[in-house]
């Protein structure tokens, strides 16, 4: 096997190594993805650095191969452009400080087309014959080798984490995550307390409660002033004009909880307006009477709806295909993520859902756990709000690949769907119990996310990687079935 590996950290090099020792000569890694010590330095391309590996760059010195013709030519190359430009505008001048200098849509274009081609010369040249992801490729780069790779036939394995503690989940595409059949799978049932909602480390309580109005930070005013050195120094010199910024930016924090520090790590105009935007919504009354479809929106740009929505990317749209559909007298709550920025969404995004009538925008401080609860179903690309409402008995609606995708309460959006039938689906327990233990016997033992390191302080991290790179070799060379698909 001639494998191409996006193994980016020392974390994932350590299962890497450790997984071609194993191989006893089986695999050879002709192209290592990661950063200055692999051959390529992926993440050169999001930021467009000069940081190299130590075969060079990915795109200098390159000429016009025609090898990308597969991908470019396929019936999937307008979204796949559209999900990659998405994730290289994450790190534009608007939206960071140590930004690219892309900002006409044609060099989006081009510069696709580039990385493109120089991807498909790399695995041509390398004879690649397999490719190895530890992680859904979300990232501009390591989507751009996914699809290429994919598209020039090499034989894909994908590793993604899992909500279960120590399990990660496979497939050889990312298409497939959620897709799975528990028939005549033997496994003891996964204990899930009915009516309880998972543990989120990396969502807090207070995220869910009133509480108190906030003040400008000293971050926040520091930020400031790097916008204006950046964008509009002759501002400095209007001290008038930086008493009024002070000002609105103060009766911004004043509107929203004190949780929420909006320009703690960034400021810009863009910024400001998206975050002006949403706080109309913080005294909106919540009547949880009312017939409703309950969609928290996903943070974006991310693995969640980039990577896995599709068209559904869109989360503007999938609330516009609800309410076209929308049984008469229902409703669609809306709650913005608590850690969103204009990163993917500013006021045109609210301004296309204000021309829905049946569509209302949630305050920060609304239980999302309570409209969870009290709504007909839950929509969402493929967030957990969906595994959560389950858990609680109430049905959920996915529009892209969800891993929870095919447990009982969860239905996968389609045209011919009916929504009033969808809202009286009932779940047995006991079945989403049972099911929910053959998915965690299809999964693999390990921890392959470095995020999840400290909350296993005890962690043998030497046996942590032999299991990791003993799956990943299985996996590879089909010796054990995937998760999905």
């Amino acid at each position: 096997m001639r494998l191409l590996c996006d193994a980016r950290g020392k974390f994932r090099e350590a299962f890497m190594h450790k997984m071609v020792d194993l191989s006893q000569g089986q695999i050879t890694v002709a192209c290592h993805l990661g950063y200055e010590n692999s051959d390529y330095n992926g993440t050169s391309l999001q930021w467009l650095n000069s940081k190299l590996g130590r075969a060079g760059s990915i795109v200098a010195g390159r000429r016009y191969s025609g090898k990308s013709m597969s991908l470019l030519a396929s019936v999937d190359y307008e979204q796949i452009l559209e999900t990659t430009v998405e994730q290289l505008y994450r790190t534009s001048p608007i939206y960071a400080y140590r930004a690219h200098n892309i900002h006409h849509i044609q060099d989006y274009l081009d510069y696709f087309h580039i990385v493109v081609d120089a991807a498909a010369s790399i695995i041509d040249e390398r004879k690649i014959t397999h490719a190895l992801f530890y992680c859904v490729p979300h990232l501009f780069y390591d989507t751009v080798f996914y699809q290429v790779a994919k598209a020039m036939g090499a034989k894909i394995t994908v590793l993604s984490w899992s909500q279960f503690p120590g399990r990660f989940f496979s497939m050889n595409d990312i298409a497939d995550l959620g897709k799975f059949d528990p028939e005549g799978i033997t496994a003891d049932p996964y204990p899930i307390e009915q009516g309880s909602v998972p543990d989120l480390f990396y969502m807090e309580d207070k995220w869910q409660q009133e509480g108190q109005t906030g003040k400008i930070s000293k971050k926040a005013v520091f930020n400031l002033f790097k916008h204006l050195i950046r964008h509009d120094p002759l501002k400095l010199f209007n001290p008038i004009g930086i008493k009024a910024d002070i000002s609105r930016i103060s009766g911004l924090y004043a509107k929203l909880p004190d949780w929420r520090d909006p320009f703690a790590k960034f400021f810009h105009t863009n910024e400001l307006a998206y975050f002006e935007t949403i706080a109309q919504f913080e005294n909106k009354k919540i009547d949880l009477s009312q017939k409703y479809i309950y969609v928290p929106l996903h943070n974006q740009p991310e693995m969640s709806t980039s990577a896995l929505g599709g068209q559904f990317r869109d989360q503007a749209l999938v609330i516009e295909t609800l309410a076209r559909k929308l049984p008469e007298g229902w409703k669609i709550f809306v709650k913005e993520n608590p850690r969103q920025s204009a990163s993917a969404r500013g006021p045109m995004f609210y301004h296309r859902l204000a021309r829905i009538p049946s569509v209302e925008v949630m305050p920060s401080n609304a239980n999302t756990h309570a409209l969870s609860q009290n709504a007909q179903f839950v929509a969402s690309v493929t967030g957990t709000v969906g595994w959560e409402a389950i858990r609680l008995g109430r049905p959920a609606m996915v529009f892209g690949a969800a891993w929870y995708g095919s447990l009982p309460g969860v239905v996968r959006y389609s045209d011919a769907l009916d929504f009033e039938k969808v809202a009286q689906i009932k779940i047995d327990h006991a079945q989403l119990q049972a099911d929910t233990g053959a998915l965690v016997s299809k999964s693999h033992a390990g921890i392959i996310e470095q995020l999840f390191f400290p909350l296993t302080p005890d962690l043998d991290h030497d046996n942590n990687t032999a299991d990791v790179a003993s799956t990943a070799l299985k996996l590879l060379r089909q010796e054990v079935s995937p998760t999905f698909g």
